[in-house]
């Protein structure tokens, strides 16, 4: 390939993956506005007794039950598990995962002892 060709070949390639990116920031970011709104974020946190919570306007919960996708924020001292029938997703510190579909699902710590607050969390 000459190089006049390699050049234009690689400006059209970089002007598309830009428009493409635009495009695709532009969607995101009107779909993330709108979900925004109507999804509610939960804080699971530390606090003894029972080390896990799910913190619900300021109160501590171990068993929460809510309507539609809600979202949960990790700010546990570690990664922690949702798993639900057919499902499993470790969240990590500081992350947040969004659970939509109906079911009872359970969320643990990772390497979380015994004792400590199985957390319940029902989705209708």
């Amino acid at each position: 390939m000459t190089r006049p060709a390699t050049i234009s070949l690689v400006a059209t390639a970089v002007a598309t993956a830009a428009l493409a990116l635009g495009a695709g920031v532009a969607g995101a970011s009107n779909a993330s506005s709108t979900s925004a709104a109507k999804i509610q974020t939960i804080k699971i946190v530390m606090a003894d007794p029972g080390c896990h919570w799910l913190s619900v306007a300021g109160k501590n919960k171990a068993r929460l039950s809510v309507k539609g996708a809600t979202s949960f924020l990790n700010l546990d001292e570690a990664a922690i598990v949702f798993k639900g029938k057919g499902f499993s997703k470790q969240v990590a510190v500081g992350k947040t995962q969004t659970i939509s579909k109906p079911g009872t699902y359970t969320i643990t710590m990772v390497g979380q002892h015994g004792d400590d607050n199985h957390l319940k969390l029902v989705v209708s």
